[in-house]
């Protein structure tokens, strides 16, 4: 079959006996569980990051194959569960997937998650196309069980939306069905259990290690030579294209190394260079372990590499690489809620604290309306602290602008500190409500009334949250209907000095037919459960 790297992904873990996949959406990874449930997978868009890597962390307690998906940034978010999970290990297969943005596709910054392998401890396997995505992921349950430890499937945005050609083999099944097993001292990291688990990480470490060693994901292509290269993921494609001629490593199984097997490599080349995107991390390893190799100017740690580039490594050519053409910029749909809201916000001359979704075009002009985006959820707290500190006239123009998913994903705290620390001045949160997780491709959240599958679920209403956690000035409002009216609604919240939510409520206009539809279907169901019951 023609798949992407994430289409891969999801038949694999499907054809592995996946008993739940979990995450967030977040470019390159979202397809992952679209293409899972499509298929026929129990798959689920979890609150955040966090909650779904404690979900699969659960399935997999309780025996069963879980596959957590997120971006690379989502990876901050999980990081807590992940650095005690490698002390606690897993039982059912546990795999977590990092998409990696070299080159900021859509990211707000370009990490290099390999880190997070050496950093917690997990075992790292890199593909570096779909038949690898595929390959590799099914081997990632068979080696999560067999080491008890989860497994990083790091992929970066090019192996993700590639596609190549995919032959389906035959996955390592689960060796068991899902069941609980009690182990106190394994699971509840008190202090007196988290030091021998520590112990036992660095030896599961050691004999993955070992295993690295002769494993399928190690692949070694002899050719000349004269010149080898050690190479991890996509590189390992445009390094075959860029020097054909040249012997190669793919470091598919990218933490623990297989050093003895890297050893013997560099041995049996002249000249070994080592070709890796993002930061230079393999290369310091090998460096620090004696190894005679070369590694890459400064210049290509920024961005993508692609083949050009890698023939300018191979050639020391350090000389200033052409300049990229700027294509168009993005902006805001025509027609789209969040422009009256930005033009309300210049208009009356707010410091806007914002935050990640689509809405964040609002800083581009013509609004040029947002003053701060860091990350998920930090438009509450950063407000917050522009609040407590600036001049009393400079204070009352703060306004922090949120979404309606990452509201769910990480506002509901910095609501709370909201309501615990409030400012002197109070402080005026904006929630831009359009119903759908916009930016990555309209995807379902706690607060749509829908699951993944655009099913009936459960809605969590954040006027009603709001108003729970002790804020008496809420206000609802269309923000296409009025705009005068959303103009005063402002004007009115920042003039209080009251702590304020103002909801600005509108569908998505890309996703308004289709959530017509889904409406529709729920709307035929309940009444054929309702003629179903008066039967």
């Amino acid at each position: 079959m023609l798949l992407s790297g994430d289409e891969a992904v999801a038949l694999a873990a499907f054809n592995a006996g996946v008993r739940l996949g979990t995450g967030y959406p977040g470019t390159p990874s979202t397809e992952i569980l679209e293409a899972f449930a499509r298929l026929g997978g129990a798959a689920r868009w979890a609150p955040n990051e966090k909650v779904a890597l404690e979900v699969g962390l659960g399935a997999s307690f309780g025996g069963a194959r879980a596959l957590v998906t997120m971006k690379h940034v989502g990876v901050n978010v999980a990081a807590d569960v992940l650095f005690t999970a490698t002390y606690t290990g897993v039982d059912g297969g546990l795999v977590l997937v990092s998409a990696d943005d070299p080159g900021m596709a859509s990211s707000q910054n370009e990490q290099d998650n390999r880190h997070y392998a050496r950093a917690a401890g997990a075992i790292m396997l890199e593909p570096a196309d779909a038949q690898q995505s595929y390959d590799f992921t099914g081997a990632a349950f068979e080696i999560s069980e067999r080491f008890h430890l989860p497994v990083i499937l790091r992929m970066t945005t090019r192996v993700c939306h590639s596609k190549s050609i995919v032959t389906q083999r035959p996955l390592p099944p689960p060796s068991a069905a899902p069941a609980f097993r009690r182990d106190v001292p394994g699971r509840v990291m008190i202090p007196a259990h988290a030091r021998p688990a520590h112990r036992r990480l660095r030896e599961r470490l050691a004999r993955a290690a070992g295993y690295a060693e002769d494993c399928p994901q190690t692949l070694v292509e002899r050719r000349g030579k004269a010149l080898g290269i050690v190479t991890s993921g996509v590189c390992a494609l445009h390094a075959r294209e860029a020097a054909p001629e040249a012997s190669l490593m793919q470091l598919g199984f990218s933490h623990p190394l297989p050093m003895r097997a890297i050893r013997e490599f560099v041995a049996s080349v002249d000249r070994c260079v080592v070709v890796e995107e993002g930061d230079p991390i393999l290369v310091a390893e090998l460096r620090a372990e004696g190894l005679k190799v070369e590694g890459k100017a400064e210049r290509f740690r920024f961005g993508e590499l692609n083949v050009e580039r890698v023939r300018r490594i191979l050639s020391g050519d350090d000389s200033p690489e052409p300049e990229t053409p700027s294509g168009k910029p993005p902006m805001l749909c025509e027609g789209c809620s969040h422009r009256p809201v930005f033009e309300a916000l210049s208009r009356l001359d707010c410091i806007v604290s914002g935050d990640i979704g689509c809405y964040t075009l609002g800083v581009l002009p013509p609004f040029s309306a947002i003053d701060s985006c860091v990350c998920m959820g930090a438009s509450i707290g950063v407000g917050l602290g522009l609040r407590h500190v600036l001049p009393p006239g400079e204070a009352r123009r703060v306004v922090s602008v949120i979404g309606d998913s990452t509201f769910m994903h990480s506002g509901l705290t910095g609501l709370a500190e909201m309501v615990y620390n409030p400012p002197p001045g109070g402080h005026v949160l904006l929630i831009l409500d359009n119903g759908t997780t916009a930016m990555t491709g309209q995807q379902e959240h706690p607060g749509t009334g829908r699951d993944l599958s655009h099913r009936v679920a459960k809605r969590i209403v954040p006027e009603e949250v709001a108003r729970a956690m002790g804020i008496a000035n809420v206000t609802t409002i269309d923000p296409m209907a009025d705009e005068a009216a959303l103009e005063r609604a402002i004007a009115s919240a920042l003039a209080s000095g009251e702590l304020c939510v103002i909801v600005a409520r509108r569908a998505c206009i890309l996703a308004a037919p289709k959530i017509r539809i889904y409406e529709r279907a729920a709307a035929a169901s309940a009444m054929a459960k309702m003629a179903e019951t008066a039967k």
